[in-house]
């Protein structure tokens, strides 16, 4: 995906990584950044929604992580529900699992609601989890 002008300046030093299930994620291109990426993907995968058996990343609840100068890390996710009653709750636990890697510095997390969460986004092993399948 080509990067306008203004967006390569400001993220001169970021590279875009793709992920299986294509949801994109960007991070610098060094070494430590991609190790410190998977690190924080790890973390994210023991955060697990109150409500559903499965982790919030293969759920599909993280939309972006940034890992900003080898870092800090700045991720957008959302809910399955804008109206889900446990929205500080995930929030809290999805910062918590993140600033306990060991080389993260500050974590920004967002939560966002465009796209709305649909479960086409969930990864194939949480749809096997959850009985969802698509035709």
């Amino acid at each position: 995906m080509p990067m306008q002008d203004s967006e390569m300046e400001s993220q001169s030093d970021m590279t875009e990584l793709r992920e299986p299930n294509t949801r994109v994620g960007r991070a610098d291109s060094s070494p430590e950044a991609q190790a410190l990426y998977e690190e924080v993907v790890a973390a994210l995968r023991t955060v697990f929604d109150p409500e559903i058996p499965v982790n919030i990343y293969d759920l599909g609840l993280i939309y972006r992580i940034d890992v900003i100068d080898r870092r800090d890390i700045d991720i957008d996710m959302t809910l399955t529900a804008p109206g889900c009653p446990v929205a500080g709750e995930m929030v809290g636990m999805t910062k918590k699992a993140v600033d306990g890697v060991e080389a993260v510095g500050n974590v920004n997390i967002h939560l966002v609601f465009d796209p709305p969460w649909h479960q086409s986004m969930m990864s194939d092993e949480a749809k096997l989890e959850l009985g969802f399948f698509d035709s």
